[in-house]
């Protein structure tokens, strides 16, 4: 076994805390704004960003595991990797679909 990237009783809480912590804020930005056409650059680029960086923490912990490091440290990093890859690559067609919706309202509703 290698040297550990860190210590897992301090820090492997914090990637699943941030984690919990972006998807409560762009949940609530995203149910709010998409219905409404506000905002569509800002949510989806928050929405890739955080796809990303949770795309990046799965790799990470993956690599990780394969290292050989303890179970605290590739655990640590890879259960919010897989949850956020997996809910926010879920619900990033959602998103855009609200998106579409209230663009076709805004385009009826110009149209009458």
């Amino acid at each position: 076994m290698t040297e550990p990237w860190f210590d897992p009783n301090l820090y492997a809480w914090i990637p699943g805390t941030a984690l919990g912590v972006a998807g409560g804020i762009l949940g609530s930005l995203g149910g709010t704004l998409a219905p409404r056409g506000k905002a569509r650059g800002l949510v989806l680029g928050l929405y890739g960003l955080v796809l990303c960086i949770t795309a990046v923490l799965l790799m990470a912990g993956l690599l990780a595991f394969y290292q050989g490091q303890p179970y605290g440290v590739w655990y640590g990093l890879m259960l919010p990797g897989v949850l956020g890859t997996t809910v926010f690559g879920a619900l990033l067609p959602v998103i855009l679909k609200r998106y579409r919706e209230a663009e076709e309202r805004r385009l009826m509703a110009h149209d009458i």
